[in-house]
């Protein structure tokens, strides 16, 4: 039996942003912090290979600016 792993996240749906917007993120310890688009947030969802802005978060906060116009999801593992 082949079991499927089940990412363990913490997801904000940021919605429809334009090109340009900053998204601050807060944190009380070390996580990974990832900002992406709807496509690569589903992929991510399914465990697969995905592309994200960020990484590894030390400081806090965290300032992202969005790529491009579109639907944009910040992940925080």
């Amino acid at each position: 039996m082949t079991e499927k792993l089940i990412p363990n996240y913490k997801r904000y749906d940021l919605g429809h942003q334009v090109r340009g917007t900053v998204v601050e993120v807060v944190l009380s310890c070390i996580n990974n912090i990832r900002l992406m688009d709807d496509g690569n947030f589903n992929l991510y969802a399914e465990s697969k290979d995905c592309k994200f802005l960020g990484g590894r978060a030390e400081k806090s906060p965290v300032r992202l600016v969005i790529p491009k116009t579109g639907h944009w999801h910040v992940v925080v593992d």
